[in-house]
């Protein structure tokens, strides 16, 4: 069977790539001026063709416009400011930290681009998720080749349309295709890979990266628990959980995916999603223009399958259809943790709530499993929120919201352990993809008066004792007042007097040089 017109020739992709490749050894890209025009290019590609878009990922994703603002346009706008107004501070070059024995070698260090970056994004939120990591690629001064999903047809050809008329075209490049493509783009050597998506493709992906030692960012899927007190406020609760797990269908990685709740609790929350979800959708989901779809009728018989097999109690929802793509918003109670959906990340719009007898209880099922991409915990009690935060680990710990931490600006993106490592959004976007390049410039008479004893033949010195920090108070014992500084103290004045009554030479023979 062939490929869809709009899929790159295999015999295209290492031209790509050749192409990439030199035009980052132009030097062009070396002018924070000409990064400040590119990652202005990036947010008006976006505005300029924005209704384009939004209709092609109405075709692809079924999405309602407001969430594509939401999710998909604001992160990239936001993006976009902060890259342009900082990338110049981002990229000074920067002093050491002050230290007295080295401090006239002007030790300094500088973020430089490291290459070319491949990006491979998902189809779920495929504006942010590709053009957020380009405007890290760009500020950090990197060419880039742009993988999109094949998933998301419509939204990745009007990209491949749209980069080389808003960027440069010897340095910016689209790869549209399926599992060829991608393996063909794996087998060239790249500077970084930086991967969005589900855990299996990502063990591939860094086991190709492996052959060339590349460093690589992973932000992947998990199985984002929340946990609830009692005393919470229950209507914001419900709201917000049951939004953050219907929003986009479901398929959002930061999505919260269970509640971990006290069994005696648990009708009280029951009655407060079914509230929330008929004023969601008063006229049901299938009927409302609130409402995303799945990507693909497979990944609907996927839920289809996964639901059917449940031992849990479905409240509302399981209703489906492949042939719209359509799986309804869908809340099971009394899930235990061997249940089939509690085995993988579910990517589609069902809630499980698991009983618990207690928050002691919710924190050990947490730590039993791999560590999620987020952590949510409604309470208004701040013991009960740093109870769970300060005994789990978590790409992100949330409290009384869901989903919306990706998005706020000056806080980090990214995984930890089973969810992911590297991150991005913002100056921790621009550091993953620069390189922190150390430089000292050290002036002869240096070794006249301090590192001469270096040299052969080797003599005692009391210049090297002096280069060693002494360590810390032994535990016990109070540290000494003065303690090193008043080392270098007696130095400079024993120095000094003997310049005054000896001369320059009595000095050197004095620090055994």
């Amino acid at each position: 069977m062939s490929s869809p017109s709009f899929y790159t020739p295999l015999d295209e992709i290492s031209k790509i790539h050749e192409r990439s490749w030199r035009g980052w050894r132009s030097g062009k890209t070396k002018s924070i001026a000409w990064r400040k025009q590119q990652i202005a290019q990036v947010g008006y590609l976006l505005k300029d063709n924005e209704e384009r878009i939004k209709k092609a990922l109405k075709i692809d994703l079924g999405r309602p416009d407001l969430e594509s603002d939401f999710f998909d346009f604001t992160g990239v706008y936001i993006d976009v400011r902060a890259s342009y107004d900082n990338v110049e501070k981002w990229a000074k070059t920067q002093k050491a930290e002050f230290n007295l024995n080295f401090f006239a070698m002007s030790p300094r260090m500088r973020a430089e681009p490291k290459g070319v970056v491949l990006i491979i994004a998902p189809f779920n939120f495929p504006v942010y998720l590709i053009l957020s990591p380009l405007i890290g690629a760009i500020a950090g001064g990197n060419a880039a080749v742009i993988k999109p999903s094949e998933k998301t047809p419509t939204y990745s050809a009007l990209l491949a349309e749209l980069v080389p008329k808003y960027l440069d075209p010897e340095l910016y490049h689209v790869i549209n295709g399926g599992i060829p493509e991608t393996t063909r783009a794996l087998e060239l050597r790249w500077s970084h890979i930086f991967y969005i998506g589900n855990s299996q493709v990502a063990r591939v992906i860094s086991h190709a990266a492996a052959k060339y030692l590349t460093p690589m960012t992973l932000e992947l899927g998990s199985q984002n628990p929340v946990v609830i007190d009692p005393k919470c406020d229950l209507r914001t609760a419900a709201r917000r959980i049951l939004w953050g797990r219907c929003s986009n269908a479901g398929q959002i990685c930061l999505s919260p995916e269970y509640v971990l709740v006290p069994e005696a609790f648990q009708d009280t929350l029951v009655e407060a999603l079914k509230q929330a979800y008929h004023e969601f959708y008063p006229e049901g989901p299938g009927k409302s223009d609130s409402f995303s779809r799945i990507v693909s009728e497979q990944q609907v018989e996927r839920l289809q399958k996964l639901i059917a097999t449940t031992k849990g109690n479905i409240v509302f929802g399981g209703d489906s259809d492949p042939s719209t793509r359509y799986f309804a918003p869908t809340l099971v109670r009394d899930v235990r943790t061997d249940d089939p959906l509690m085995e993988d990340e579910l990517f589609g719009p069902i809630l499980m709530l698991v009983p618990t007898k207690n928050v002691d209880d919710a924190i050990e099922f947490i730590n039993s499993r791999g560590e999620p991409l987020a952590i949510y915990v409604f309470s208004q009690d701040k013991n009960f929120q740093n109870k769970v935060f300060e005994n789990t680990t978590s790409g992100a710990a949330v409290a009384n919201e869901t989903c919306i931490s990706a998005g706020v600006p000056g806080l980090p993106m990214g995984g930890i352990g089973a969810s992911g490592h590297g991150y991005f959004t913002g100056k921790f976007m621009f550091d993953e993809l620069t390189h922190l390049r150390a430089s000292i410039d050290n002036p002869s008479w240096v070794d006249k008066i301090a590192f001469g004893f270096r040299f052969p033949p080797y003599k005692p010195s009391k210049i090297l004792s002096m280069l060693i920090p002494p360590l810390p108070p032994r535990p016990g014992r109070e540290p000494t007042p003065l303690g090193r500084w008043g080392s270098w103290l007696a130095l400079v004045i024993v120095a000094a007097m003997s310049v005054t009554f000896a001369g320059p030479g009595r000095v050197l023979g004095l620090l055994g040089m």
